[in-house]
């Protein structure tokens, strides 16, 4: 097994920068970008100092609101640099769970674009800011990333590099020797069955030898070429796209917005070697009309997680689209997030019927949710992991930290799983009633406590139903008040631009009442039940 890697991001940035220094780091294929790891090695010291200059402590907080364009990565490692906290923020937030991300982090400064699919992140911000009424203390900067005329009270990105040219090389590198690989160096928000997003604490060590070991796992190395469409806001971009580069000195080639043909041209063109992906990507790709006119043959590896993956896809992925070493990997944002992977000789029936082992260097056990024992083979109960992976814990939220990490080190997942004689893990469900669509993770409770604000709405019990594209899909099932009528458009119109996209219900099911048991508990597996033949009839109305 090898040695885990004992560096902050910036050292093995400027290892790895030294060691492929004429190999290509980063390439945007579609907007003509490419660096080379001297030139990205170099591009993230001239933004490194530009944070120096606007005054960026050590441990600070920046925020970024951004789809994966080049100034994303280059603000990840240059932030790496500096010691500065990046908080990534999801692409389809809208204004209530933006104003508390801002409110909750602690923010000082926050980096984003005009907008993405119809929601104007400019506007959402100019608007939180008029009814802040000094309830962002924190937030100093804004600083806005594209060619257009700047909002008022924001700072151009252009602007903001002119600072660098006043710290010098000393000023940075004096920065870079004070920081400990130990310190949290990223947050990302996860919501919570109590429907309050939690800010998870990841350390440098935590995500650099996550991305490490996802490297090893899928065979990633100096000579491959990464396609990476899945978000940079998510841990499976910026640590297992990224930063896996990063540690194998293989080239990003990052996706600004998905769109299978852009996956496509993208290996087409750049000749990708390896492409990361949930699912319903997968299958977008395999779906698209021109698929037969690119040339995928240097395919050869990647990773499919974020939800099960259908056999019938991983053939046509492997046959297809020639991904033979393709892995899958399982985790949460808590364990940096990979817990367990495949590796690539596995058999086909491994690389669907399981998420595969451990990484090298962390524990997994299944136990008994209810007695804490240790199940024996094959016996399901709940999964949890110790080691280097597991996070600092939830900014500012200690119980919330105390619940998830007992006093052993294991932090619950809250997902239920059976464990083989050969150390393999099969998930088989969930202690909560997390949904997983299309690779996100929606939370029922955060949406029942919305859907509660609407003023004809009594109660509502959000669910998750199968579905063959997403994997889930959100149902609502509502009671509403004594003669009162509302339809399920009424309810979608009532979420959008409210909540986000992924979290509005695809199903709203009136209900005048819910399956009990004798203590008046809500049976929801009963209502899943249910929930899903009304789903299946209406799909088959369609």
């Amino acid at each position: 097994m090898k040695p885990l890697i004992q560096k902050t991001i910036g050292q093995q940035l400027k290892d790895t920068a030294q060691k492929f220094a004429e190999r290509e780091a980063m390439v945007y294929s579609k907007e003509g970008i490419r660096y080379t790891y001297e030139e990205f090695y170099g591009e993230t010291g001239r933004i490194a100092k530009a944070l120096l200059a606007m005054g960026i402590k050590k441990g600070e907080h920046i925020a970024i609101w951004a789809t994966n364009i080049p100034e994303w990565p280059l603000l990840q490692f240059a932030s790496a640099r500096i010691g500065a906290v990046l908080v990534t923020v999801n692409t389809s937030y809208q204004k209530s769970e933006l104003q508390y991300l801002l409110q909750q982090s602690d923010v000082t400064s926050l980096f984003l674009i005009e907008g993405y699919k119809g929601t104007s992140y400019t506007k959402i911000v100019q608007d939180i800011l008029k009814e802040s009424k000094g309830e962002l203390p924190e937030l100093k900067n804004i600083i806005y990333i594209g060619s257009s005329n700047t909002p008022d009270g924001m700072t151009a990105w252009q602007e903001l590099l002119i600072g660098a040219s006043y710290i010098s090389d000393e000023e940075l590198l004096e920065r870079e020797k004070a920081l400990d690989q130990h310190e949290t160096i990223n947050m990302q928000y996860t919501s919570g069955t109590t429907g309050f997003p939690k800010g998870v604490m990841l350390s440098h060590h935590n995500i650099i030898n996550n991305a490490y070991l996802v490297a090893q796992a899928m065979n990633l190395s100096s000579e491959d070429r990464l396609v990476i469409p899945v978000p940079f806001f998510h841990c499976f971009g910026c640590v297992m796209g990224s930063l896996a580069c990063i540690t194998a000195g293989a080239c990003m080639l990052p996706i600004t917005e998905f769109h299978p043909r852009s996956v496509l041209e993208t290996i087409h063109k750049e000749k990708g070697t390896a492409l990361h992906g949930v699912p319903t990507m997968y299958i977008a790709e395999l779906m698209d009309e021109q698929f037969d006119s690119y040339d995928l043959s240097s395919l050869k590896r990647g990773i499919m997680s974020g939800s099960p993956c259908p056999s019938e896809i991983m053939k046509k992925v492997m046959n297809r689209m020639g991904m033979q070493e393709i892995t899958i990997a399982y985790g949460q944002t808590e364990a940096s997030p990979v817990i367990t992977q495949t590796r690539i000789h596995d058999s086909l029936e491994r690389r669907v019927g399981t998420v595969g082992k451990a990484q090298p260097h962390a524990e997994v056990k299944i136990i008994d949710p209810l007695t804490g024992e240790e199940s024996a083979p094959n016996e399901q109960g709940e999964l949890c992991t110790r080691g280097f992976l597991v996070m600092k814990g939830y900014y500012k939220m200690p119980e919330a930290t105390h619940q998830a990490i007992d006093s052993e080190g294991w932090l619950h997942t809250g997902d239920l799983a059976s464990m083989d004689e050969d150390g393999y893990i099969t998930i088989t469900g969930r202690l909560k009633d997390m949904i997983i669509r299309g690779g996100e993770n929606v939370y029922p409770r955060e949406i029942e406590e919305f859907l509660y604000s609407h003023e004809d709405i009594v109660d509502v019990q959000v669910i998750g139903v199968p579905d063959e594209k997403y994997g889930e899909r959100v149902a609502a099932c509502i009671k509403i008040k004594e003669g009162k009528e509302i339809t399920e458009e009424n309810i979608r119109e009532y979420c959008k631009g409210r909540i986000a996209f992924h979290k509005i219900p695809d199903y709203c099911f009136i209900m005048e009442e819910y399956p009990m048991t004798a203590s008046g508990k809500i049976q929801k597996y009963k209502l899943r039940q249910q929930a899903k033949e009304w789903a299946a009839e209406k799909t088959a109305a369609k």
